[in-house]
């Protein structure tokens, strides 16, 4: 069912946060900082038992140096330069098996999949946890945690690990690093957005059914969660939403979109209540670089699935050339 704005105003559609004065500010001093503390990656060869492809266990400096999980998967016995692509993790799931998302690798790319710090426990397993500062009280849930502050809201974090998983491909021998793309799914697509706004070494972005855009909008026309735990914060701390509000700001993907400038493949799908599409669409007619849209005309949060595989596979290979 259609519970948001008709296809053409999506078309047109711009967003209604406001990015604060100091955005760039923010986050060009949180990434030096962590860049700072970074460490060389481990790289662990795990046996999985296949047979035309590889796997790595890798570890990584993410956020202050905080070591981050990840898997590396290449072609058996590749050596590189590989072109290659970093993913990232939709809400509540971790990196999962080793096994899991073979396709990219399959495809002749390497593929290093970023674990998400305090998750991986909902729909697929994580190894990272969330070391955080004093965050306060939140709703259940990580979308609150922090958020009285820019400086300890959970996303920062998260969203520092992201880019900084570029910087760490960008050391593996497999990867070139100058043929790097990054992809995700609903959270997994903000924070490809981020790694595309503050990664001067992302070359194309695959952003699906993105997260975390247009907050001021989406937490009024959806019930559906993870949106939901900001209004149930909200609920419960009245009288803290212009604040909560202004934390939001620097970590909305549809601000960090109009600081990507690299050809960006985005999905959406209009029956989509999890990320409603006029919040999508907040960011996708942000995104300041090349881009195209592929719209699920009946689909929800699945978007296109596997079906957007053969289009993904044909817009890295052009855009990784």
């Amino acid at each position: 069912m259609y519970t948001d704005l008709p296809l053409a105003e999506l078309q047109s559609l711009r967003t209604s946060a406001v990015a604060p004065d100091d955005l760039d500010a923010f986050w060009r001093r949180t990434v030096d900082a962590s860049r700072a503390k970074a460490a060389p990656p481990v790289v662990v060869p795990v046996d999985t038992g296949l047979t035309t492809l590889d796997v790595f266990d890798v570890t990584f400096s993410g956020f202050e140096g905080q070591p981050i999980r990840a898997w590396l998967r290449v072609p058996a016995g590749a050596t590189g330069p590989l072109p290659t692509v970093v993913q990232y993790v939709g809400y509540g799931g971790g990196r999962g098996h080793a096994v899991d998302e073979l396709q990219l690798a399959s495809a002749g790319f390497a593929h290093l999949h970023m674990d998400t710090r305090g998750q991986g426990s909902g729909w697929s397993p994580g190894d990272t946890p969330d070391v955080a500062p004093d965050t306060g009280a939140q709703a259940p849930g990580v979308m609150t945690r922090g958020i009285g502050s820019p400086e300890t809201y959970y996303y920062r974090r998260l969203m520092t690990d992201a880019v900084l998983a570029v910087d760490a491909a960008r050391q593996l021998e497999q990867v070139d690093g100058d043929r790097i793309a990054v992809k995700g799914g609903s959270q997994g697509g903000a924070l490809a957005i981020a790694a595309s706004a503050f990664s001067p070494h992302v070359k194309a972005a695959l952003v699906r059914v993105p997260f975390l855009a247009d907050f001021p909008r989406a937490i009024v026309i959806t019930d559906a969660y993870p949106f939901r735990e900001v209004t149930d914060w909200l609920r419960i701390h009245r009288g803290r939403a212009d604040e909560a509000l202004s934390t939001l700001a620097y970590f909305d993907s549809s601000l960090l979109a109009q600081r990507a400038s690299v050809p960006g493949d985005f999905t959406v799908g209009l029956m989509d209540e999890i990320t409603p599409p006029s919040t999508v669409y907040a960011a996708y007619n942000a995104w300041a670089g090349e881009k195209q849209m592929t719209v699920w005309q009946y689909n929800g949060h699945d978007g296109g699935g596997l079906d957007d595989l053969p289009r993904e596979l044909d817009f890295l290979r052009r855009h990784l050339a």
